[in-house]
């Protein structure tokens, strides 16, 4: 205890106590030395005896600059994935929505993840945050805790970007030629495209709250009771934007092309709301649950995840196209299948304290 005791002051859990142990040579023999079976009993005993003590924390300026640069960051980031995604989306609407158009755009949606960003929210300190001096901040850390970059989770990236490409895209190929009015399912899309933007935000700030969190809690517990709403008012944020997106788009084409037959006074706000039917409602917001869960997963170090759950989701919205079918009615019921399946997986996920470092 006195040779590791600031590793085991600032240890989130009893594994990351192991995890330095064994860095630092330590095994087997020395776990029996201590009467123990192995290093993972030891670390139990040293997390429980020694209590966990926060480093000293920065000057109120210096906080508040990082808040600024913070807010600067999520702010750039979500435009940036707003103007990103929402162009190759536009082109493809505009020129048909054909396949040999739409598999062009799917190419920068699909890079889009994997480019190299310069905003990713700093590592914090804290009693939940920091190894220990005979390790880095992230020598502990598993490699899906790691920050979002590039170099380490490509061939995940390329998945989670592929598949928000065929989230966006696939809606387009059943509205040509389909069922309805294919112009109301273009205008969701179009809105849900923008919504990226609003999601990958929504990611930022969660994570930045959770290091927030890391910074001040004592204990894991604590830290997992004050995350408990976070999740629910990130998602609730993004479905927000999405709801005001979708009934701009819809207003927008209400205004510019009328739907045929007599019309009444209940505004313009009453007409786009009407534009899309219940089916077509709930499959966008099982949409903006697929792009927002994904983003959080994906900014917060679960790569696999968010590709795994981004690439069912556009499996889903595909569903439709192979078998004819009506398309809100069948995204809704296996795009709602992937996204209660990706709720049920991050709500433990995101509550972890390593995925904040």
């Amino acid at each position: 205890m006195a040779e590791y005791r600031l590793l085991c002051e600032r240890a989130v859990d009893p594994l990351e106590i192991a995890v330095g142990l064994e860095e630092a040579g330590l095994g087997q023999e020395a776990a029996a030395r201590c009467r123990h079976a192995d290093l993972f009993g030891l670390a139990e005993e040293l997390y429980a005896r020694v209590p966990r003590r926060p480093p000293a924390w920065s000057a109120a300026g210096e906080a508040d600059a990082g808040a600024a640069g913070s807010r600067q960051r999520r702010c750039g980031a979500a435009l940036r994935t707003s103007v990103l995604t929402a162009l190759p989306v536009a082109a493809a609407a505009a020129l048909g929505g054909r396949w040999p158009v739409l598999l062009p755009a799917a190419v920068p949606l699909a890079l889009l993840p994997a480019l190299p960003t310069a905003s990713a929210e700093p590592v914090p300190s804290g009693p939940c945050a920091t190894a220990g001096p005979e390790l880095g901040p992230s020598a502990a850390l598993p490699e899906a805790s790691h920050p979002a970059g590039p170099r380490r989770w490509r061939p995940a990236a390329l998945g989670y970007g592929a598949g928000v490409a065929g989230l966006l895209l696939l809606p387009l190929a059943g509205a040509v030629g389909g069922p309805g009015d294919g112009r109301v399912t273009v205008a969701l899309v179009l809105a849900a495209a923008l919504s990226a933007g609003s999601a990958e935000w929504a990611a930022h700030w969660f994570r930045h709250v959770g290091g927030g969190h890391l910074r001040t809690a004592g204990t894991l517990a604590e830290f997992r009771a004050r995350m408990g709403p976070v999740l629910p008012v990130a998602v609730a944020l993004h479905l927000a934007v999405l709801t005001v997106l979708s009934f701009a788009a819809l207003a927008v084409l209400t205004a510019l092309a009328p739907r045929p037959g007599p019309g009444h006074d209940g505004g313009l706000l009453h007409l786009a709301a009407e534009r899309a039917g219940p089916a077509q409602w709930a499959a966008q917001g099982v949409l903006g649950l697929l792009l927002v869960l994904t983003a959080l997963l994906a900014r917060c170090g679960r790569h696999r995840g968010a590709a795994l759950g981004a690439l069912a989701g556009s499996a889903a919205a595909a569903v439709p196209l192979v078998l004819g079918r009506s398309a809100p009615v069948a995204g809704l019921l296996g795009g709602g299948a992937v996204a209660l399946a990706l709720l049920v997986y991050a709500w433990p996920a995101l509550g972890r304290a390593d995925a904040h470092r």
